[in-house]
């Protein structure tokens, strides 16, 4: 190679050395901004903690009550229950229907009677106005 074909080599990789040296290190994460505070989000939109000890199986009872499937995954009925409270904390126009979505499925769809009736046992365990 001839001197200066080398030199010219020479200067464009130590001047892409110096360029990668300024561009910020992706390898490392990002620095968080901001935390979130998800129970004060839960509960500014309604979201009650959820249930342990007595109050867990007085909600749960309550619900299996309107229909025993539901209670089936304990983790989800009580999910979709915190969700739905939600829903009634936010003057839903439709409530009754929302929880028979929120609680039924393509496979055991619910009623908006019943959507109703798990809103009353919501009311009396799990979300009280």
């Amino acid at each position: 190679m001839r001197p200066v074909a080398l030199l010219a080599t020479a200067t464009a990789l130590l001047a892409l050395t110096a360029c990668s040296a300024e561009e910020e290190d992706v390898t490392k994460p990002a620095p968080k901004e901001t935390t979130v505070d998800y129970s004060a989000a839960e509960k500014a939109a309604g979201i009650p903690p959820a249930p342990t000890g007595n109050d867990r199986d007085a909600y749960l009872d309550a619900i299996a009550a309107v229909d025993p499937q539901i209670i089936v995954d304990e983790e989800k009925a009580i999910d979709a229950g915190r969700n739905q409270c939600a829903s009634l904390a936010g003057d839903s126009k439709m409530p009754d229907w929302a929880a028979a979505q929120r609680f039924g499925n393509d496979t055991r769809p619910l009623t908006d009677a019943q959507g109703k009736q798990l809103n009353e046992a919501l009311r009396k365990t799990l979300c009280p106005k």
